[in-house]
Formats: C-alpha cells, sequence, structure tokens
C-alpha cells in the first residue's frame, strides 16, 4: 500500500524540535514521502505524541468539507463554478483520496509510537497511541469497509497488504481499546518521559483518556447494535469494569499547541484566514447550506431547518452575510443571488469562540452525550434515555457558547414537535438523530453520515432528516441539473493509488458501488 502523501516522521521532528510546532496549516504536513521507508531512528515516542495529535485535529476538522455539503449544512457558494463530480454524486477512485492517505499516515505515527514506546515501557504513550489508531481505523472501516489493517502500516516487511473484513477490524479495535486501558492504568512518570507536557489534549490526565477509549468504544456499539456477531453487553460490562464511564461536560477532547494568528486553528486555517491573514478560497467556496439556514433567493427567507426550529444555535455555526442569515442550495448553478458575499459563512463563533487561537477538537463532549442518549433508548446501557438526550442538547448549547436557559426555551418552544421534543409522538430516536444533526455541524459530519446509512426512518433505508418535524426532508439532494441520484452515496470508492500499488488485493473486493456497497454495520 502506497500513500500519496504523508504526515512524515522527519517532518514532525523538525516541526516539534526546531519550530515548536510552527506553522499550522495543513499543507506543513503534505510531505511527499513515502511512509514505507520511514527514516525514524532518531525519533522518538515522546516527540511524535504531539505533532500526531495535531495532525489528527487537521483530518478531523478539514477533511470534510464535501460531506458536510452532502449532509445539508454547506453548499459551493455561486462565486465558484460547480463541482460536477461531487454535485452529481457520481465520484470516482480520485475522489476525496485524502481522507485514506491522511487517515492512514496519521496512523502510521501512532504505529512507530505505541512499538517505540512499547519497547521503552513507556505505557502512557502506548495507550495513547492505541486510542488514536483505533480512533483512525474506526473511521476508515466507516467510510470505506473494509480496509488493509492486520498487514497494514508495515513499510517495506509488507508493501501490499491484504484487506480485512470491517466487522473483523471493529472486533480488533474493543480489544486494542482494552489493551490501551490497561497501559494506562500502568502509567509510571518516572517512565514516561514529558508525558503531561507532550499530551496537548489531556496533559496526562489517565482518566480522561480512559473515558475518551470508552467513549470510543460507544460510538462503535452503537454502530454495530443489530449485528449478531458482537457480545455488545459483554463489552458495556468492562466499560463499567473501569468505572470512569464516558466523556461528559468540560471533558472533549481538545488540542491547543498554542494557536494564534501566526500559527492559526485548523479549522480556521482552512475555512477563514491562514497565518498571512488571508481570506482562504475555503471561505469563499463553502457556505451555508439552504436547508439548514434558508434560501438565498428570498422565497423561503425564514427558513432553514434551524430557524424552522427558532434555533439559536444557528448564530453559534454560521455568520450572516451582507443581505442576513442566508443559504444557498447544494448543487445550484452560479447565479448572482448566490455570490459569496450574500451569502452566510460557515466558521460561526460557536466554532472559534476565540479565533484563529481557538481549540481545536477531536471528540466532544456533546457527541460523548448523544452517544450515551442512543445507547440508553436501544437498552444497550443503563439510563433514562429522554433525559439524557435533554442533557446532551442542553450540552450542545453550552458547548457553543450559549447557556442552559437557552436550551431549556428551545426545548419548551419545540415541545411535541418530535424532531426536538423527545417524548412526542414519534419522537425517541427520531429526537435523538435529529437532534445530533443539529449539535454536530462540522464536529463529527463523519458520524452524522453513519447515522444516516444505519438508521432507519418510517420504511426508509435510510435516516430522513427534517421530516420528524414537518420540515423538509434531507440530507438535501443536490439541485444540479446534471444530477440523476436519487440518495447521497453510503461510502467513498478506494483510492486509485490501491489500484495501481496493491491491485491484487483492492481488486479482490469487487466492484465497489458508491450507491450500494455497504458499510459491514449497514442492516437497512
Amino acid at each position: 500500500m502506497k500513500l500519496k502523501k504523508s504526515y512524515s516522521i522527519i517532518f514532525v521532528l523538525l516541526v516539534v524540535l526546531t519550530t515548536g510546532i510552527q506553522s499550522c496549516k495543513k499543507e506543513s504536513f503534505n510531505v511527499n514521502k513515502n511512509p514505507n521507508q520511514p527514516t525514524d531512528s532518531t525519533v522518538t515516542y515522546n516527540v511524535l505524541l504531539p505533532a500526531a495529535l495535531q495532525s489528527t485535529s487537521y483530518i478531523v476538522a478539514t477533511d470534510w468539507g464535501w460531506l458536510q455539503n452532502w449532509l445539508g449544512y454547506w453548499a459551493r457558494s455561486g462565486t465558484y463554478a460547480p463541482n460536477v463530480t461531487e454535485e452529481t454524486y457520481q465520484i470516482t477512485t480520485n475522489f476525496q483520496t485524502n481522507v485514506w492517505d491522511d487517515l492512514y499516515s496519521n496512523a502510521f505515527n501512532y504505529d512507530i509510537m505505541q512499538n517505540k514506546a512499547h519497547q521503552a515501557g513507556a505505557t502512557f504513550y502506548e495507550g495513547v497511541a492505541r486510542i488514536m489508531k483505533a480512533h483512525n481505523f474506526q473511521i476508515l472501516v466507516d467510510v470505506y469497509n473494509n480496509v488493509p489493517y492486520f498487514d497494514a502500516l508495515k513499510g517495506n516487511a509488507n508493501p501490499t497488504p491484504k484487506y480485512d473484513k470491517g466487522i473483523d477490524i471493529y472486533k480488533d479495535l474493543f480489544r486494542q481499546l482494552d489493551t490501551a486501558i490497561t497501559l494506562l492504568n500502568e502509567t509510571n512518570p518516572d517512565v514516561n518521559v514529558d508525558y503531561e507536557t507532550n499530551d496537548l489534549v489531556y496533559g496526562g490526565d489517565v482518566n480522561l483518556w480512559i473515558k475518551l477509549a470508552n467513549t470510543l468504544k460507544l460510538r462503535m456499539l452503537v454502530h454495530v447494535y443489530g449485528v449478531s456477531d458482537f457480545d455488545i453487553a459483554g463489552e458495556v460490562a468492562k466499560i463499567e469494569e473501569n468505572g470512569l464511564g464516558y466523556l461528559g461536560t468540560g471533558e472533549s477532547a481538545m488540542i491547543n499547541p498554542g494557536f494564534g494568528s501566526t500559527k492559526p486553528n485548523p479549522f480556521y486555517r482552512t475555512y477563514v484566514r491562514d497565518e498571512t491573514a488571508t481570506a482562504t478560497g475555503s471561505s469563499v467556496y463553502y457556505k451555508g447550506n439552504s436547508y439548514a439556514v434558508g434560501d438565498a433567493t428570498g422565497a423561503l427567507e425564514t427558513y432553514g431547518w434551524y430557524r424552522w426550529d427558532g434555533d439559536p444555535r444557528i448564530n453559534r455555526f454560521y455568520v450572516a452575510g451582507n443581505q442576513g442569515m442566508r443559504g444557498v442550495a447544494y448543487g445550484l448553478p452560479p447565479v448572482t443571488e448566490n455570490a459569496a458575499a450574500t451569502l452566510s459563512s460557515i466558521s460561526g463563533p460557536g466554532l472559534l469562540p476565540e479565533g484563529a487561537a481557538s481549540d481545536a477538537w477531536l471528540l466532544t463532549s456533546v457527541e460523548s452525550m448523544f452517544l450515551q442518549a442512543e445507547a440508553a433508548e436501544r437498552g444497550i446501557i443503563a439510563g433514562d434515555a429522554g433525559q439524557l438526550t435533554v442533557a446532551a442538547v442542553t450540552e450542545s448549547f453550552i458547548w457553543l457558547g450559549l447557556d442552559a436557559a437557552s436550551a431549556e426555551a428551545y426545548l419548551e418552544g419545540n415541545a411535541t414537535y418530535p424532531d426536538v421534543d423527545y417524548y412526542a409522538e414519534g419522537g425517541g430516536l427520531n429526537t435523538i438523530i435529529c437532534q445530533k444533526w443539529f449539535a454536530l455541524n462540522a464536529l463529527a459530519p463523519f458520524e452524522i453520515w453513519s447515522d444516516y446509512r444505519r438508521v432507519p426512518y418510517d420504511g426508509s433505508t435510510h435516516f430522513v432528516y427534517g421530516a420528524p418535524g414537518g420540515y423538509t426532508a434531507g440530507p438535501p439532494l443536490s439541485v444540479a441539473p446534471q444530477n440523476t441520484a436519487t440518495e447521497i452515496p453510503i461510502r467513498l470508492l478506494y483510492p486509485q493509488n490501491e489500484y495501481n500499488y496493491n491491485a491484487a488485493n483492492v481488486k479482490g473486493e469487487g466492484t465497489i458501488d458508491q450507491f450500494s456497497s455497504k458499510i459491514f454495520w449497514d442492516n437497512n
């Protein structure tokens, strides 16, 4: 398996030792280095950790603009020409290959860190590496299903790794997280060099890392609900045994190595301004989708699903353009009314409360609490699903800089509407999935995509957003004139580099179709 680009070990070393993570733009890590031939003899596990974590933050924050479009959050502004491949869903093996490349390259660095830490007996570093590797491979499976795993990341020892079943990878990820928790509990400060300083997420707090591992387990458990091959009760028992539970209020996995105007937060650097204070192309390209914020033509300017529900979070996710809070339909050909300046920006103050200096997110307390609500609803964990849903909605408001009173007013104002009110007729799971859509805008679009694919609604094979609350059914399909698709894709295709360099193994997966080749947990 040859990757097109890599977050190179050599660059990581230079970044940490000579620049203090100097420039935080994503391109800094886009080094044309073959990870099958690393020169890592001088790289130590403690040096790898902060740079690898920062690389993960870039992946989580910046690799998913196309998916934000598909899910009804964002859309291309009329200032740019159409992206026909994306907007017709007729994707190719060259579409968004950065998702594969970035996740594997980042996992490769964690793998080196894991091995070096293991040799040194540095259990904290090894445990964190295992957790973050599991994080990356869980997303890879959710995007591609079967991928190289057991034989991957071995460099020249195996440049053409076989593909493993997604279900088998998930099973092993649970075991990797078990091992990580055991290792973290054995942390010895005398052996784990500078671990509190190099841990840019939790400052060496073992318990919070275990909570993150538990939360990743819960994410996978709700995905595999209904897949008979998993001992869900047994996995939950292991989580309960460590007694720490899941990420809660104030416990989001966040990172900030010193972001600021000259070293911007990755989301800011991609979607607002770069380190020279120049507006980025993406800040003009991506604007609010009319499904979320309203119609730029004015015909439905008071609507959009957030506004339909009177949801104040709209002003935390978006920034009004020069004609107010307005969006554009995804795929709409360029016209004067949808020029970028007239549309809402997608870099709201809830996402970037400190602008360029804001913390970057890896996995938020908001997602964790929605996972707990769904798990309780399905009987995976104990708890009152209704109360947990209210708590998750409230946490979303607080995370975005609003207050609990605003959340309470929102919930009361939408009583009896099942997209907001868990206790309304047709609420329950529908409410949880809808509210998760509202809450994880930009924070975890890959998780919302998983919800869409795995949770049916009212006879549909996939979840239908909006409909539970009487709003337009979604995700909204592209209105591009060339589009003939009747649903959004359920996966990406394997990258062309796999067909170029690992042909025998990738071709063994057969013909892959973005609309019908399912992820193993998609039973719809």
